[in-house]
């Protein structure tokens, strides 16, 4: 077999676990690789509820260790990635029939306590008759708790952990599956299939992660040819968009009559996202789409709380994905564990396999130290030590982690940016806006104006730099834009996309 490439680390998949072994490993100085068969943050990874959380409901189950440890990266990943990652309060109404008040300000009470709060503030009980939170909920809705966790914008963590990784000597091979790897003189012999132009390469690792979320047993199963499917537990989650549903920045944690809580949270400026379901689901997880059930379910339980009743018919966008969690035997997908479960397997001579099961993507960071931190004694990287936690992601290297004097400073360069142009830009891009907006003196210097302030400065830099190479990836996963442009403008951008990539030569490899 001719080698194409021989590296450390050859890690398979590009969600979350997978950028984020990558971007840790390449920092400990190895030689990593990480391939995925489609882009960044192309299935499970950016269908989330959008939070960086604890999970408060998992209080419920005991999770006391998972909560403080998902409640302490909280705190990480707001000091390390400030502008994709921002506070936000979160406002629980007390109905009939459900959780009882003593139960929450209980919970509420642990959550606190199991909590840093350098950044955020204590929970406290509410009166929804006087207080601006309760105007949007039915008149008969007179309590409730406000309780503080922070949203994110997945697909771009995703991202930028990959960017990071390739800054840090990583090879990053987006749409690009492993077909086939096997252990040979203490070495994984792994063949890639570049799925752009059908080409093959061969590569050599010392060692081989596992991360491809809901294909980590496909990959065990066909390519590697171990039988480890039984892992995993395959859970769909759904989400609708609407238009807004009211004024304000908070958040709402509704409980429904099953238990499950619902979240309507303030999206995209003009919207509304609500979420989630837990359906188990098999099949191609790419081929996961919300059902009409799921659908009447979340307006229904919209419809419970607030004074506007939500219909089907309302609904603008919806998302699916298919979280891949541990199966540890619970009876319901919601009583399923979402810690993460490593199987290390790791012959005398040397070539291991780490497959990572489950996962949060709050704790992605520490999954990705953990993993490391297994791998080694087999790898004996450079350096050692752990890394992650007080390095900025790219684009958060920002003065004190402050994004509002950051916000102003780039308006006060740029002027004739408008301020939600400027908002959008810097909360995708942080301090790396100013690569897009260069010296640009006015919106015309930055080449042709696709609507709703997306100009071919950004587009050329998403394909430069971060892996795009088509619309779909820039309009839904790199932005949202989506929400925002004409089937006209849409069809526009893909255009100008599909003119700019069309290549043999892999950008960003």
């Amino acid at each position: 077999m001719e080698t194409d490439r021989h590296v450390d680390l050859l890690v398979i998949g590009g969600g979350v676990n997978g950028a984020g072994i990558a971007r840790d490993a390449a920092g400990r100085g190895l030689a990593v690789m990480l391939c995925e068969q489609g882009d960044l943050a192309g299935a499970t990874s950016s269908a989330s509820s959008k939070l960086i959380h604890g999970g408060l409901r998992y209080l419920e189950y005991y999770k006391l260790r998972f909560v403080r440890e998902a409640l302490r990266e909280r705190e990480v990943l707001l000091g390390i990635a400030p502008h994709i990652v921002w506070p936000a309060r979160f406002i629980l109404p007390l109905d009939k029939g459900m959780r009882p008040a003593f139960m929450i300000e209980a919970g509420l009470f642990l959550y606190d306590w199991l909590a840093p709060r350098k950044r955020l503030g204590r929970s406290r009980r509410l009166n929804l008759r006087t207080s601006e939170e309760g105007a949007p909920l039915k008149e008969h809705i007179t309590t409730g708790f406000a309780y503080s966790d922070c949203r994110v914008d997945d697909a771009r963590l995703v991202v930028l952990n990959a960017i990071d990784a390739r800054e840090r000597g990583a090879s990053i091979r987006t749409r690009t599956r492993c077909v086939s790897a096997s252990r040979k003189a203490s070495l994984w012999q792994a063949t890639l299939l570049d799925l752009r132009n059908a080409t093959t390469m061969n590569v050599t690792a010392r060692a081989l992660v596992n991360a491809a979320g809901p294909w980590a047993g496909e990959v065990l199963s066909d390519a590697i040819g171990h039988d480890r499917g039984k892992n995993l537990r395959l859970v769909r989650g759904s989400h609708i968009i609407v238009p807004r549903l009211y004024e304000g920045e908070q958040n709402y944690v509704l409980q429904n009559d099953d238990r499950r809580i619902i979240f309507v949270m303030p999206y995209e400026s003009d919207y509304s996202l609500i979420g989630t379901t837990e359906i188990p689901f098999s099949g191609d997880p790419l081929k996961a789409r919300i059902s009409a059930d799921e659908i009447f379910y979340l307006c229904a339980a919209v419809s419970r709380y607030f004074r506007k009743p939500l219909s089907p018919g309302d609904v603008v966008e919806s998302f699916a994905g298919v979280r891949p969690l541990y199966d540890d035997g619970a009876e319901s997908a919601s009583a399923a564990t979402r810690d993460y479960v490593f199987d290390l397997e790791a012959p005398s001579d040397g070539a291991p396999l780490l497959s990572v099961f489950g996962g949060k993507l709050t704790t992605y960071r520490r999954l990705a130290e953990d993993a490391m931190e297994k791998l080694s004694p087999y790898l004996k990287p450079p350096r050692e030590k752990a890394w992650t936690a007080s390095a900025p992601l790219p684009g958060g290297d920002m003065e004190g982690g402050d994004f509002n004097r950051f916000l102003r400073a780039l308006r006060g360069k740029y002027p004739w940016l408008g301020a939600a142009a400027a908002a959008r830009l810097a909360r995708a891009y942080g301090t790396r806006a100013e690569r897009i907006l260069g010296n640009a003196r006015s919106a015309a210097d930055l080449g042709e104006h696709f609507g709703a302030g997306l100009f071919q400065a950004e587009i050329d830099y998403l394909i430069d730099q971060e892996f795009a190479l088509t619309a779909e990836d820039i309009l839904w996963r790199r932005s949202k834009l989506r929400l925002h442009l004409s089937r006209d403008q849409i069809a526009a951008v893909s255009a100008y996309v599909d003119a700019r990539t069309r290549t043999d030569e892999r950008p960003n490899a």
